[in-house]
């Protein structure tokens, strides 16, 4: 089992900057990998930003320059520095795990949510 707990989100001007963390607890030694997901009203839940666990990173197109998502295995916490912050941006974002368990099986845990809010 693993616990994730997203925090930092909040209301900012555009323009603005946020930064998102997730603390991982529990059985963290079989997470590959961590995703930073989003969901606005009416909207498809999107992956955002993305680390696995041997250092690969991916982006979304719309979040390129402006986010960086990076980690700190000493203390089991995904961060998500958001930059220029934009209307679009808002959204509740959500981080995700990500564990295989092998013959194309594998298990998604999904933290609460944290609600981002940009204003025009």
């Amino acid at each position: 089992q693993v616990q994730l707990v997203e925090s930092g989100g909040g209301l900012v001007q555009t323009g603005g900057s946020l930064r998102l963390s997730c603390a991982a607890s529990g059985s963290t030694f079989s997470i590959v990998a961590i995703g930073w997901y989003r969901q606005a009203p009416g909207k498809q839940r999107e992956l955002v930003a993305g680390i696995r666990s041997d250092g690969t990173i991916t982006y979304t197109d719309s979040v390129k320059g402006r986010f960086t998502i990076s980690r700190d295995n000493a203390k089991n916490t995904v961060y998500l520095q958001m930059n220029s912050l934009k209307p679009e941006d808002t959204a509740v974002y959500y981080c995700n795990a990500y564990i295989p368990r092998g013959l194309g099986v594998s298990t998604n845990y999904w933290g609460q949510g944290t609600q981002v809010t940009v204003s025009s």
